[in-house]
């Protein structure tokens, strides 16, 4: 099946590159041989300004949806389900902490690293729709807003890897789990352009859903680990920087 000039086969390819380009925020890890306690706090804070960046930038674009009515509520529904959803499974796993890990890591730390994990599949959920959704109005809209997720995920892969490799997780897992977090693209990217005007009514909300998970991850987990570690100023400090970085890289990259 076809639209235009665009075929299901376009659209997958455009969005299995998107999901490709995650794991190379793995890649700076290639130069880091050794990290210091300090460095995981530093990492906790700057993954938690990638995501907050990122979750900014989710809200933004939910609120700003062409041709769906009541945006803003449907990201603020999202978003409140988001963060009650992530409340909820991390409390589930937590009574069973024991049966959880990830290589060699176990306990509250393999919980953290699949949260973290599972929290940006759930983003690269409504990730797809958009580029499903974008191949559905014209090939160069779509073209355009899957180079710019493609970029967008470099960071996003690079949030994970700060998570997962501070913690024993190889480059090379990192960088696997970085794509795996990032598949939903692909497989959703399929039935939103094959049903755009249905799964565009869908997408504020998916959208804000996945903010809302964000958010809940940032205050709740990143900050407070990081405070292990350095300071409130510092944190703050660097969870600005990577943010104010995250926010302008999107409104860059989408014009």
């Amino acid at each position: 099946m076809s639209d235009g000039s665009v075929t299901v086969f376009h659209v997958f390819v455009a969005a299995s590159i998107t999901a490709v380009a995650t794991g190379f925020g793995a890649l700076p890890f290639l130069f880091v041989k050794k990290f210091d306690n300090i460095w995981l706090g530093i990492g906790n804070a700057m993954a938690a300004g990638l995501m907050f960046g990122a979750s900014i930038g989710l809200v933004y674009e939910g609120f700003t949806t062409e041709g769906v009515t009541y945006s803003y509520l449907r990201v603020i529904v999202g978003a409140s389900l988001g963060g009650i959803l992530v409340y909820f499974s991390q409390k589930f796993l937590n009574n069973r902490e024991e049966d959880y890990s990830i290589g060699k890591v176990q306990g509250a730390d393999a919980i953290k690293m699949l949260m973290i994990v599972g929290i940006m599949t759930v983003h690269s959920f409504a990730e797809g729709i958009g580029v499903g959704v974008s191949f559905g109005e014209s090939n160069t809209f779509g073209a355009f807003i899957s180079i710019a997720i493609a970029i967008h995920n470099i960071p996003e892969g690079l949030a994970i890897s700060l998570i997962l490799i501070p913690r024993g997780t190889s480059v090379r897992k990192a960088a696997f789990w970085s794509i795996f977090s990032s598949l939903p693209q692909p497989l959703m990217a399929i039935p939103a352009f094959l049903f755009v005007l249905i799964f565009k009514e869908f997408l504020p909300f998916g959208l804000g859903l996945a903010a809302g998970a964000m958010f809940w991850m940032v205050f709740k987990e990143l900050i407070p680990e990081a405070k292990e570690e350095l300071g409130i100023k510092q944190i703050y400090i660097i969870m600005s920087v990577t943010a104010a970085a995250m926010i302008i890289f999107q409104f860059v990259i989408e014009g």
